[in-house]
């Protein structure tokens, strides 16, 4: 009886070491989930403040987006007001150079 008991005791040792190494298993395991928790919180502000940054970044460039299209309305606007000036402009002096000359064709003009 003594020898089993003997077994009996080597048995109950090694399983209470191996409840001891699962237990430790188990803390580690736990220092892993709590560390990869943080990473996780961690990430997750990172990604908050990023897409709020991102957020801003589109509004800013959807601003300028639509100040340039305004800006090349009234540059297109403008070039085509211009070109109508430099149309009439080159009428006019057409017109003014047509009459200067028909003007030294008259006899009044002749006589100086």
């Amino acid at each position: 009886m003594t020898q089993q008991g003997a077994v009996l005791q080597g048995y109950n040792n090694e399983l209470v070491k191996c409840i001891e190494d699962l237990c430790m298993q188990k803390e580690e395991l736990n220092k892993q989930i709590q560390q990869a928790e943080e990473e996780k919180s961690k990430l997750q502000h990172e990604i908050q403040i990023l897409s709020e940054q991102l957020e801003c970044v589109c509004e800013n460039l959807a601003q300028k987006v639509a100040s340039r299209n305004e800006l090349d309305k009234i540059l297109a606007e403008t070039e085509a007001a211009y070109m109508k000036i430099l149309d009439s402009s080159r009428t006019l002096l057409n017109v003014l150079k047509k009459e200067v000359g028909s003007l030294k064709h008259t006899p009044e003009l002749k006589t100086n």
